[in-house]
């Protein structure tokens, strides 16, 4: 028994705790939160929204349903995201629950291109919002992958996909009031870049797996 004793004391002599990883969700939230903040404010820094864009927010409840629709399938997914990252947590709920929703989400524009919520128009137009969408979504990609990155995630490509898809997303959301609302621009230059992000986000992680596994 001696030298089992003197292994398994070798073995534990170097382990420190490990810290709690605390509140997923809250964790969740709060990149959320910052990377939204980030993303209306660095739209409004590079031009203005669609004229008249906040009222018909207000007045408009099936224009305030797709929002909502929006907004509700991202912190899902951005939940699911958080969750996948912790080996154990119960996430593939949450997470198919947000992408469910996302498509849901898309479905709305699909309807709008035969009955659109509004009446089709270049009011507001930005002439590069495919871009801009594509761009502002990298910063909550990169924070948002380093923040996961810490929680020991298992299926890395998996949960890199969800957070890009919830940071592309973003910016797709909020071009909905930035920048015209047509159906078919809609789903072209702004949902279409969004989700591109999350291709190019789980992409990349693979690639870097598959970089490290062949060195």
């Amino acid at each position: 028994m001696k030298p089992r004793d003197d292994l398994i004391a070798s073995l534990v002599d170097d382990l420190a705790p490990v810290r709690p990883i605390g509140n997923i969700n809250a964790l969740a939230i709060l990149w959320l939160l910052i990377s939204a903040l980030y993303v209306v404010a660095i739209i409004h820094v590079f031009g203005p929204v669609r004229p008249g864009a906040l009222d018909q927010l207000i007045g408009n409840g099936r224009f305030l349903f797709e929002n909502l629709v929006g907004l509700a399938s991202i912190v899902l997914v951005a939940m699911g995201a958080f969750r996948a990252a912790v080996p154990g947590a119960n996430a593939r709920r949450v997470g198919l629950a947000g992408v469910l929703m996302m498509l849901g989400w898309i479905a709305m524009y699909a309807v709008g291109l035969l009955s659109p919520t509004f009446e089709p128009s270049m009011l507001g137009k930005r002439e590069y919002c495919y871009i801009e969408t594509l761009i502002y979504a990298l910063p909550p990609m990169l924070v948002g992958g380093m923040m996961i990155r810490r929680l020991y995630p298992l299926q890395q490509v998996k949960v890199a996909w969800l957070v890009s898809l919830a940071a592309g997303m973003l910016p797709a959301l909020y071009m909905q009031i930035a920048c015209m609302y047509e159906p078919v621009h809609i789903l072209k230059l702004h949902i279409l870049p969004g989700v591109l992000a999350g291709v190019m986000g789980a992409v990349l992680v693979w690639l870097l797996a598959r970089f490290r596994s062949n060195t």
